[in-house]
């Protein structure tokens, strides 16, 4: 809204208030009590003259020939004439309405009295009648101002107003297409302009963002390609060691040759997400006996660290690859962090039908008040020092547990590290 139709609305009411009150002070809006003086003299000689005549009368209603009203009674209180209903008919009620009060007299003998009419109470009811009108003409002229007012602020600001925030909400559902309305002629006229600048810009973001993820599936998708070559030129190596290697390292060729499978299988999810997309991740659960738990276990451990690895035959729910993956994450992390034996030890959680795995070694561990952040995106415990680590391996474990229905538990324990890992039993 413009300053000066403010200044405008702001004087009118200022003038329209002064000149209310000026009326009331100087008077213009009631009148004097006339005092008729002469003329109520005039009458009661009249009266005193004609007093023989007009004695006989009782409550004779004539019309009043002055300008005020009046009525005439005798000594005795009798009515003998009056002007008008509404007036005073006694001395009582005269006095009481301060009217005026004078003797008749006829051959200088009083006869009766004339009571004259005080119209104050009706001067005073005008005067508050038109107190009542000036006070309602002031408040609709208030009102009719206010509602166009209201009609102006609508027109200029309200409406204008709502449609930036409906365009607003279109933005930040996606809505990118529809630009929004031009129109200079409101208050926000000039900024209409700026925010579809803005919408078209976001736009651009938009579709530069799109074509870079694109760009980068497309490069993940051809390293992958790349990758597996290699993997298949070891897994190939491997099946012909395995054919002349003496048999005590046969057992480790077995071991190169299945993480290449595992490679080659998480290779496979590299066309369908990267880390920063972990939610896209495909887990299948389904059951799965203990005993591949262990061969995972016996095929991660390529440092031979695990010299205990005691877990009890049960069939669980869980996604094989998935489960290979936090297992080789766990014994990996053992490995850099701590660097000692590893104990893999199985127990039953009957309450809640899990089968937990407990994977310890003798390491530093992390500091207590770190155990409960460590599982979260790029979180590491503050004492990892400088070695190489994204903070992600903990995260992806506790993502794919959890679509698993399972757990994993990073724990502090007497002269070590563990982590339990709880699958639901089938």
């Amino acid at each position: 809204m413009k300053l000066r139709y403010l200044l405008v609305y702001i004087l009118i009411m200022t003038a329209v208030g002064i000149s209310g009150c000026l009326m009331i002070m100087n008077g213009s809006m009631s009148k004097d009590i006339p005092s008729h003086t002469t003329e109520i003299n005039r009458l009661i000689i009249s009266l005193g003259e004609s007093w023989n005549d007009i004695s006989s009368q009782r409550d004779n209603l004539k019309k009043s020939e002055e300008s005020f009203d009046y009525a005439v009674i005798d000594n005795d209180g009798n009515v003998i004439l009056y002007t008008d209903d509404g007036i005073s008919k006694t001395v009582s009620a005269a006095t009481s309405n301060f009217d005026i009060i004078r003797d008749i007299e006829s051959a200088g003998i009083v006869v009766g009295k004339i009571l004259v009419h005080n119209p104050q109470a009706e001067l005073e009811k005008q005067t508050n009648q038109k107190l009542a009108l000036f006070v309602g003409i002031l408040v609709a002229v208030t009102i009719v101002i206010s509602i166009l007012y209201y009609l102006y602020l609508k027109h200029r600001v309200i409406d204008p107003f709502k449609k930036l925030k409906h365009f607003a909400v279109r933005v930040a559902g996606g809505d990118l297409d529809t630009p929004l309305e031009m129109d200079k002629g409101n208050v926000f006229g000039a900024f209409t302009e700026g925010f579809d600048i803005m919408r078209e810009e976001l736009k651009a973001s938009r579709e530069r963002e799109e074509k870079a993820v694109k760009s980068r599936k497309e490069l993940v998708a051809q390293l992958s390609h790349d990758i597996k070559t290699p993997v298949a030129s070891i897994k190939a190596m491997t099946d012909v060691m395995s054919l002349t290697a003496e048999e005590e390292n046969k057992d480790t060729i077995a071991a190169i040759n299945a993480k290449a499978d595992q490679i080659d299988e998480l290779i496979s999810n590299l066309f369908h997400a990267t880390l920063e997309e972990l939610e896209q991740l495909e887990v299948k659960p389904a059951d799965l006996n203990s005993t591949e738990i262990v061969q995972m276990i016996k095929d991660a451990d390529y440092m031979k660290k695990v010299k205990i690895l005691d877990i009890k035959d049960a069939v669980v729910y869980a996604d094989k690859l998935r489960l290979n993956q936090v297992i080789s994450n766990i014994l990996f992390n053992s490995y850099k962090y701590a660097g000692t034996d590893i104990s893999v030890t199985g127990r039953f959680d009957n309450d809640n039908k899990l089968l937990i795995i407990r994977i310890a070694d003798n390491g530093p561990g992390v500091p207590g008040e770190e155990l409960e952040i460590i599982t979260q995106k790029f979180k590491r415990g503050s004492n990892a020092g400088d070695k190489d680590g994204s903070g992600l391996g903990l995260y992806i474990s506790d993502y794919l547990m959890k679509k698993m229905d399972g757990s994993i538990t990073p724990e502090n324990i007497e002269g070590g590290f563990a982590v339990s890992i709880g699958l639901r039993i089938s």
